[in-house]
């Protein structure tokens, strides 16, 4: 499956980015502020939350680091003068963590501390495994630092995630459990789609049983939200301690059901010019769509599915 995955990968790099746009459009409310703000206020009139992402990751120098915290900070003042219902999301590799963790650390608290004069609670999305380590140690830095208003992302296919989810959970965190979409090698990784889905139950079952913490149960595959509503539901957890997350543009049945039993729901809006490496990724979540796109790049036309 993972050399599948990476042939698929290679072929997907090789598409016009007009063909990607058109899938891509689905998934990204656009590419400035004024459609994200547009989509968010659509989604808090549905009766859901929001998390707005601006686009990008992998900064090469440390002088492009200020143009996403300008760009962070000019959400959430945006944001909280429109009175939306919504925080925000940081790739930590957009703020410099694979080149200089100080600085890093720099950028993530000025964001933190523009975020919390607005009382905004701000979430560090978690990247490939390659700085799974490096984030978490960011993370716990801030907190240290007095941050309050930061939570974190678990990845459910990676094997080390029960043991983080067991520290996580005994620190009362807020932490975001998705299975998870980046490539990665069978030792780090489970392969099998049962097995990640076991792990994401085992995990979000630890975080749930916490004393104390918040939970995004963040999954858009119905087994994992049934889950969710049984632990929920047997461990009498109002909504102070967890809510449901989905990404844009995925499922909105599914949402609307969630909404509709009464449970917070919260949607991941990304916008920005950075667009490409976002699309990639949920062009490989979605292999029959993956599949059509890589057909196209092949001139095989329509085929069969």
């Amino acid at each position: 499956m993972r050399a599948r995955r990476r042939l698929l990968l290679k072929l997907l790099l090789l598409t016009p980015r007009p063909l990607v746009w058109r899938f891509a459009r689905t998934y990204i409310a656009g590419e400035s502020l004024d459609d994200a703000v547009t989509t968010v206020r659509r989604l808090n009139g549905e009766g859901c939350r929001a998390t707005v992402d601006v686009l990008g990751e992998e900064v090469t120098r440390l002088d492009e680091v200020q143009a996403f915290v300008d760009a962070y900070k000019a959400t959430i003042d945006r944001l909280v003068s429109e009175g939306l219902d919504a925080n925000v999301s940081l790739k930590p590799t957009a703020l410099g963590l694979r080149i200089d963790a100080a600085h890093a650390f720099e950028a993530h608290a000025e964001i933190l501390a523009h975020a919390r004069r607005h009382g905004m609670f701000v979430r560090m999305d978690m990247e490939d495994s390659s700085v799974t380590q490096a984030t978490l140690d960011l993370y716990h830095r801030l907190r240290e630092a007095g941050f309050d208003n930061v939570g974190v992302v678990l990845q459910a296919y990676l094997r080390r995630t029960l043991d983080d989810a067991r520290r996580l959970a005994a620190e009362g965190a807020s932490v975001r459990l998705c299975k998870g979409i980046y490539v990665e090698p069978r030792e780090l990784a489970y392969q099998d789609f049962d097995l990640v889905r076991a792990s994401f139950v085992d995990a979000l079952e630890v975080l749930l049983r916490a004393e104390r913490g918040y939970c995004g149960i963040a999954t858009h595959d119905e087994y994992l939200v049934f889950h969710g509503r049984r632990l929920v539901r047997e461990l009498g957890l109002g909504d102070d301690r967890y809510e449901f997350q989905m990404l844009l543009g995925v499922d909105a049945q599914l949402r609307r059901l969630l909404v509709g039993e009464g449970h917070k729901l919260r949607v991941y809006v990304p916008y920005g010019r950075s667009w490409f490496g976002y699309s990639i990724r949920r062009l490989l979540e979605n292999p029959r769509m993956a599949a059509h796109v890589a057909r196209n790049v092949l001139g095989f036309g329509p085929g069969r599915e």
